[in-house]
Order: structure tokens, then sequence, then C-alpha cells
């Protein structure tokens, strides 16, 4: 679904709509599957709910798992979003552990939380 774009970043392709949400998500068992992927170092237990973080145009979304939102889709809320131009299958970017890390604590998530293994802790 992703693959290296950059040095801090994956590039995939996802349906986006918008939604009546909080937050920007994507199906849980695909939000868990790159959690694995992204940010986990196969070592012990992990947690894989940490939020992604995704780059559509030029905004960044912490995106979390939601079992309401169809497979191969990142649900965006709808005054987040410019509406008329959504539905589309759009190319996203997906921050790779330090970045993601960096942008979650921009948005007021407290570093602690996530490591170790999280963004920006032992993960790859």
């Amino acid at each position: 679904m992703f693959e290296r774009f950059s040095s801090s970043y994956f590039l995939g392709r996802l349906y986006v709509e918008p939604y009546d949400g909080a937050e920007a998500a994507i199906h849980r068992t695909e939000h868990e599957r790159l959690n694995e992927c992204v940010y986990t170092d196969g070592r012990g237990v992990e947690r894989v709910d940490y939020p992604l973080v995704m780059k559509l145009d030029t905004a960044h979304f912490p995106v979390v798992g939601d079992d309401g939102v169809p497979s191969g889709t990142l649900a965006l809320p709808r005054d987040a979003v410019d509406s008329d131009a959504l539905p589309d299958d759009r190319p996203v970017l997906l921050a790779d552990a330090p970045r993601a890390a960096e942008l979650l604590r921009y948005a007021g998530y407290d570093p602690d939380d996530l490591a170790p293994g999280g963004p920006g802790g032992s993960g790859p």
C-alpha cells in the first residue's frame, strides 16, 4: 500500500473522503498493520494504536483507526478539507517514525506517550 518515497515519508494512494468524525481515520486493521510496519521493531510487546501521520497536499493529519471507515480509505473531518474536491483517489504521504514523532509533538501529543517503540522511539 505504501513504499519509501523519501528519507521521512512513504508514498501510497488512498481513496480520500470527507466524513463527520473529529479525527482523520483509516480502517482499524490497516492502521494497526501500518503502525507495525512503520513504528515497531519486533522486540517484545509493542503498541499499534499510535496515531499515524499522513500528509495530503500541504496538510498533515494525525490518523487513528476506525472500524467504520472502509478499507483503502482515508476519512478526513469535513471541516478540515475542501469537500468539493472530495471524494477522490489521491496520493498520500505517510510519515516515518522520527518525522511522525516530531509532527505529533507539534500537534500537542505528549512525547512520553510516544516512546519506546512508538513514533521516534526504538522503532524503524
